[in-house]
């Protein structure tokens, strides 16, 4: 039991960055943070020895974030990503590097959560797609399109160009 306990509290920084990532609010970002570890340890024993607990500790994440969303409790503001965990130094000027993370976080923030959710959890913490698929309850295929839709979003973003109308709001002639 005590080393299942340490394989949690190597999980605690990509938790925090994850939390930091998806609700852009440190305190709010803490408290989700807190929220999945007790729900972890109160249920340790429910986790079957084999499978990620990295995996396993997402999906806790996602399920009380989705919960906490489907309340109403609370919306998302922004944060910084200079002021998250997710900042990392990077070439160029000060100047340069702020300007570049406040366009990332700009694009992140004009995804729809179903997009920057995949994005983050395949791209920042390196999960697999059937991983990200079990995190967030949904098909393997759906991660990789909605991977592909939120990359093509930010890149788009990123560039400055125009984003491309929905394809379900366009009119049929």
């Amino acid at each position: 039991m005590r080393r299942h306990a340490d394989q949690l509290v190597e999980c605690i920084p990509r938790l925090r960055r994850y939390a930091c990532a998806l609700l852009h609010d440190r305190q709010q970002a803490e408290d989700l943070l807190q929220d999945t570890l007790a729900r972890a340890l109160e249920r340790l024993s429910l986790w079957r020895r084999g499978t990620d607990m990295r995996a396993w500790l997402f999906t806790i994440m996602h399920n009380l974030h989705v919960n906490e969303c489907r309340r109403g409790a609370r919306r998302p503001d922004t944060v910084s990503l200079h002021q998250s965990a997710l900042a990392e130094p990077c070439a160029g000027s000060r100047a340069d590097q702020q300007a570049a993370l406040h366009d990332i976080e700009t694009g992140l923030m004009s995804l729809p959560e179903e997009q920057r959710s995949v994005l983050l959890l395949v791209s920042l913490e390196g999960l697999s797609y059937r991983q990200t698929a079990k995190v967030l309850g949904i098909k393997t295929g759906t991660v990789m399109s909605r991977l592909h839709r939120g990359r093509e979003r930010l890149r788009v973003s990123l560039n400055g160009e125009a984003q491309p109308p929905s394809p379900h709001l366009r009119r049929i002639k």
